[in-house]
């Protein structure tokens, strides 16, 4: 059976439930405060925290609505005027209403918004989309995230109005109303009109510990890429059929011929890897794309003859963060929607050095195509070569990086791309 309320306070559910949605609005607006500026890495797992904390103040809500509408509260003191237990109502009912608007304005926007973000609760739990906006055209999403940032401020606005009312009621019947015992509803045993309440101290000071929670402490931060990259897919060697019985045994396969310098078609093996690398507020970023190819015909005594082609997935991009990774394919980065590939391609090569060269080529990501130079090692050894590359680009010239990212405060514009690759004659 429900749990009903006391005749002088509510029920222990409601009064559990009353106290951390409170502890955790007031949390949100310390957080709030922590969330604007530019997108450092620190904002970003702060607003992850408000994210994860405001679906719980939607959950808990709806399960407090339930409650109240199953156990009747206590009834108001007797000695209230009518227009402070009015008052009181329309308080109580608007709570209800924002503590509730609130987070879907919110989700709202998180849907809505033109970065794609997951939503993991506190770093577990995933959090959908609201079904449907998703997916709208780009002018009917912008008009939905515009209606769920004004609802947003808005209703942040009513409830600054809201906890000045409750706070400023409840002291009053506490502290200047001897026969009114509201405080005692949701603090059992607190003395209306004793100022050294016992329970008011413990309030204040659970509340104070929220704000210097909210303030000073920092979620973990994005995390950097630590798993190995996949490695590359290569055709399986043919099967080979089992000798015949008493049949002669067959002459070892002839040595793979030396190499002769000349240009020859290279197959990439597993293990090879393209990654980049970049720094976020001071912090490294490490990433690699798990999906690409290159079409490799290359001869040390034939570089007239040499030529090159690397055919990246742009939405491929990993950096070991799930929710930093879901914003690369988007129209601020990679634009992986409109752009899904990305191509080198060189033609031209030098020799720099001993077993040293330089590709000469072009690099065509987001649609624009720019000269790009390749340093890079080679070491060629029979029928298997070992290569090591490296090259620095401008991401803004290629216009990798719009909006609140296109500033080089947080992110420099220079990215460094390196190629580590093994390769086999065909």
């Amino acid at each position: 059976m429900p749990e009903r309320a006391a005749g002088d306070r509510y029920a222990a559910v409601a009064i559990a439930l009353h106290w951390l949605i409170a502890l955790a609005i007031v949390l949100q607006i310390v957080l709030s405060t922590r969330m604007g500026g530019r997108p450092t890495p620190q904002g970003f797992a702060v607003t992850q925290l408000h994210k994860s904390i405001g679906v719980s103040i939607l959950l808990l809500s709806l399960v407090r609505l339930g409650w109240r509408l199953m156990n009747p509260p206590p009834p108001m003191p007797a000695a209230m005027a009518g227009w402070e237990v009015a008052l009181a109502k329309l308080t109580h009912v608007g709570f209800y209403v924002v503590m509730i608007a609130m987070p879907l304005t919110g989700w709202l926007m998180v849907s809505t918004s033109r970065i794609v973000l997951p939503t993991l609760l506190f770093g577990v739990v995933h959090w959908p989309d609201i079904p449907v906006v998703g997916g709208l055209a780009p002018g009917a999403k912008h008009l939905w995230h515009e209606i769920g940032e004004q609802g947003h401020g808005l209703i942040a606005k009513v409830i600054y109005v809201l906890l000045g009312l409750h706070v400023a009621g409840a002291l009053k019947h506490q502290l200047f109303s001897k026969n009114e015992p509201v405080l005692a509803h949701m603090a059992p045993g607190a003395v209306p009109g004793r100022w050294w309440e016992p329970r008011l101290l413990v309030i204040a000071l659970a509340f104070a510990g929220v704000v210097a929670f909210g303030e000073f402490f920092q979620p973990a931060l994005p995390a950097m890429a630590a798993l190995p990259p996949p490695p590359i897919a290569v055709e399986p060697p043919a099967p080979v059929a089992a000798p015949v019985t008493g049949a002669p045994t067959p002459a070892a396969a002839p040595a793979p011929p030396a190499d002769t310098g000349e240009a020859v078609h290279w197959k990439v093996s597993p293990g090879s890897t393209l990654s980049f690398a970049t720094v976020w507020s001071g912090a490294p970023v490490e990433g690699r794309f798990d999906r690409w190819t290159a079409d490799i015909v290359f001869g040390a005594k034939a570089l007239d003859k040499s030529k090159v082609t690397v055919t990246i997935d742009m939405g491929s991009a990993k950096t070991g963060d799930e929710q930093r990774d879901a914003s690369l394919p988007s129209s601020d980065w990679f634009d992986s929607a409109t752009h899904p590939k990305a191509v080198f391609t060189a033609t031209r090569f030098t020799e720099s050095g001993e077993g040293k060269y330089v590709a000469h080529g072009t690099l065509n990501l987001r649609g624009v195509t720019k000269p790009l130079d390749l340093p890079f090692d080679l070491k060629i050894d029979g029928p298997k070569a070992t290569m090591s590359g490296r090259a620095s680009l401008d991401r803004l010239a290629f216009g990798v990086g719009q909006g609140e990212f296109a500033g080089v405060d947080q992110i420099p514009a220079k990215v460094q791309v390196r190629v580590q690759l093994r390769a086999t004659r065909d």
